[in-house]
């Protein structure tokens, strides 16, 4: 990444994240600022929730349905479809 940063960065722009791999283990995620942003701003309104209120939408979280897990296959995946 230190040699491709600018590439890195540039993905991240594209993709919104970029994975970063060490020993082929997830190790790290470059955010474009956009979704940086719009992550803290999340983040912020959920530290400045009561407890309890935060306890509520943890509870609201469905159980089943989809959802985006990040294996090393999967991220495999998902950069073979980006090449393309």
């Amino acid at each position: 990444m230190i040699k491709n940063y600018k590439a890195c960065r540039e993905k991240a722009e594209d993709l919104g994240k970029l994975f970063i791999l060490k020993n082929n283990q997830p190790d790290a995620v470059l955010f474009s600022i956009f979704e940086y942003e719009r992550l803290s701003a999340i983040i912020e309104y959920l530290e400045s929730l009561e407890e309890k209120d935060l306890a509520k939408i943890i509870a609201s979280f469905p159980n089943q349905g989809p959802k985006r897990n990040y294996t090393i296959d999967s991220l495999r995946h998902d950069i073979h479809q980006s090449e393309q």
